[in-house]
This record gives structure tokens, C-alpha cells and sequence, in this order.
């Protein structure tokens, strides 16, 4: 039985009695997962980082599902095999579903290099919830970042499967977002992100 099929027996989904209008009405914006994806090094935390402060400024609920940060607890079981990878962002991403449910502006800032691990996410969800932030940054540029010396050590084999140098990176072909992240500044790249949340609906312009 593989990993997303349903173990348990006896089981019973509950709905609740507050919809996601209700919820909507009470804070004043939708819910959605903004899912951040990209090179290590490229600016996926960074970005998700500025843009929950930018949106918690205005009073809206965001919240940050980083890499790094959900591996240390609900994934610390995972590697990084190509299997592993996928599991990370299944379960990662019935995370981001039911965040998005309760009304948050879900920021996750995951590499997740496989397309059909990202499509099978915007699967999950219904239409308009998922939006795919595709953060371009050229490899040279991720590397000449590359505070942790990380890129050094998978050049030099010390760091199996690593992302963009012994393991593949995907990237979008439907992103809803691009940001240009070695061109463009910090400032601007969540200047676009909270433009497009305005100009969706999903929040109310400043």
C-alpha cells in the first residue's frame, strides 16, 4: 500500500458548522496556500519571511510552513531520496489544506523540485486556493548565496542528492507567480505578491 493510500478503517470525515464564508467574514480575507518553490538559495524563505510581516502588518493571517522548520518535527523521518521527497510534500501539503481552510494565507517555502509532487498539491485543494510562486533564480546566483557552504559540499559529494547539482529541480510550467529574485529586490518581489493577492480578491487593497 503505498503512503497516500488510507490505512485506517472506520473512519468517518466530520464537518464542522462554520464555513469557509463564515471564516472569510471574520477576517476579512481568503484563505490560500501561496506555494514557494525553487533552488536552495534562491529566496523562498526570504520572500515568505517579508511577505508574512507585510500581510500580518496589515492585519491579515499569515503564516509561514518552511522547509527546514517542518522537517524538524512532523517530517524529521524523511531523507532526501527522491521517495522521501515526495512524502515530504504530500504530507506537507494536506498541512497547507487545512490552513487554508481555517482562512490563512499560507506561505510554504519548500524546494519541492518534482512537478507531480507541486500538481498533485493544487489537486488537493479547490480552485483558485493553491497559487504557485515560482521563484527564478539563476544556479550561479543560488550558489554565490550559499551561506551554509551547502552547494560546496554537494559539488564535492559530501551531500548526496542535492537539488540542482546531483538531483533534478522541475520547474513550473503554470505558475501563477514568477519573481525574478536575482534581478529584482526583496521590496519588490512582495510588492508583486501582495499585488496580485489585491488583485485576485484574495485580500482588500491597501
Amino acid at each position: 500500500m503505498s503512503e497516500s493510500q488510507t490505512k485506517a478503517t472506520n473512519i468517518t470525515w466530520h464537518p464542522g458548522e462554520v464555513s469557509r464564508d463564515d471564516r472569510k467574514r471574520i477576517l476579512g480575507h481568503r484563505g490560500c496556500t501561496m506555494w514557494f518553490t525553487g533552488l536552495s538559495g534562491s529566496g523562498k524563505s526570504t520572500v515568505a519571511v517579508a511577505l508574512e510581516k507585510a500581510l500580518w502588518d496589515r492585519g491579515i493571517c499569515a503564516y509561514i510552513l518552511d522547509g527546514d522548520n517542518v522537517r524538524h518535527g512532523l517530517n524529521k523521518d524523511l531523507g532526501f531520496s527522491p521517495e522521501d521527497r515526495t512524502e515530504n510534500i504530500r504530507r506537507i501539503g494536506e498541512v497547507a489544506n487545512l490552513f487554508t481552510d481555517a482562512g490563512v494565507i499560507n506561505l510554504t517555502a519548500f524546494i519541492s523540485p518534482y512537478r507531480a509532487d507541486r500538481d498533485g498539491v493544487r489537486a488537493l485543494m479547490t480552485e483558485g486556493d493553491f497559487i504557485e510562486v515560482y521563484i527564478d533564480c539563476p544556479l550561479e546566483v543560488c550558489e554565490k548565496r550559499d551561506v551554509k557552504g551547502l552547494y560546496a559540499k554537494a559539488r564535492e559529494g559530501k551531500i548526496p542528492e542535492f537539488t540542482g547539482i546531483s538531483a533534478p529541480y522541475e520547474a513550473p510550467d503554470k505558475a501563477e507567480i514568477t519573481l525574478k529574485t536575482g534581478e529584482n529586490t526583496l521590496e519588490e518581489s512582495v510588492a508583486q505578491l501582495l499585488k496580485y493577492l489585491e488583485d485576485n480578491d484574495y485580500i482588500s487593497k491597501a
